[in-house]
């Protein structure tokens, strides 16, 4: 299956995993992505340490990044986060072995799958973000704040009606300081906090991304009422998480799931 990379690299260790029969090689971090199959079981292996086109660091950074998201994948572990099997040293570089799933990505760098993603019936759109606040309290109550969380980390299976999320490889412990700027991530999804250096990144910026990601999921990206397939109080609710104003927005994920599940 071919794959594009800076300059050729020995990809021969991937057999001892199966046959490759997906590649991802556009993204900036520096790993490079397989699907496998070994004919009873098919895995989703993360790879460090090749030349990837479109990295902006070197290889030796890149599987210094993935080793380091590790302990992440195994604090976070929880039924809607992509399975992490194991981890490995090889073929001259770092490898996240994880459960494969057969799933559509929500991410518009996968125009074909993001359409289907985006026809999805209301009803399980409203499902998945459901488990995404649930997801994100579980998250906030490990000790953690999500960053870099967009549509490209949400995923839907038909098989089982299952919401996976995945690529939480900047997930932090708090307390987090904002000492950037603008942070990782896609401004769609990022709170007025993920822009100002020196500022606290903590669960309250989270309930802004839940409402970010209920508007992304249910009204394509567009916050006006005009928009909102649901009734008026739920929009309400997801506007509020979403105010510039901190002290406006619902204090905690759990206080939004709850505001969420009394209004429907």
């Amino acid at each position: 299956m071919p794959l594009r990379l800076k300059t050729p690299f020995d990809f021969s260790f991937l057999k001892m995993y199966g046959r490759v029969f997906k590649v991802l090689d556009s993204q900036d971090s520096g790993n490079i992505c397989f699907g496998l199959s070994d004919g009873d079981k098919k895995y989703f292996v993360k790879f460090a340490g090749a030349p990837t086109i479109h990295a902006n660091i070197s290889a030796s950074e890149a599987i210094a990044n993935l080793k380091s998201v590790v302990p992440i994948y195994r604090d976070l572990a929880h039924p809607n986060l992509v399975n992490l099997i194991n981890t490995e040293e090889i073929g001259g570089g770092f490898a996240a072995i994880f459960e494969w799933t057969s799933a559509i990505c929500m991410g518009q760098q996968y125009p074909e799958q993001h359409r289907q993603f985006m026809a999805l019936p209301l009803t399980i759109r409203i499902k998945i973000f459901e488990d995404i606040m649930a997801f994100h309290a579980h998250v906030a109550a490990k000790g953690y704040v999500a960053i870099d969380f967009y549509a490209g980390s949400i995923m839907y299976s038909p098989i089982g009606d299952k919401t996976i999320i995945c690529d939480i490889d900047f997930y932090a412990k708090k307390p987090y300081v904002n000492q950037m700027g603008r942070l990782w991530g896609s401004s769609s999804f990022m709170s007025p906090e993920e822009f100002t250096k020196g500022a606290d990144i903590d669960e309250i910026t989270n309930v802004y991304t839940m409402g970010a990601a209920a508007f992304a999921l249910l009204a394509n990206f567009n916050r006006t009422p005009e928009k909102w397939p649901l009734d008026m109080k739920l929009y309400d609710i997801v506007k509020r998480a979403t105010s510039d104003e901190r002290g406006q927005r619902q204090q905690s994920i759990q206080q939004l799931i709850e505001e969420w599940q009394a209004a429907k």
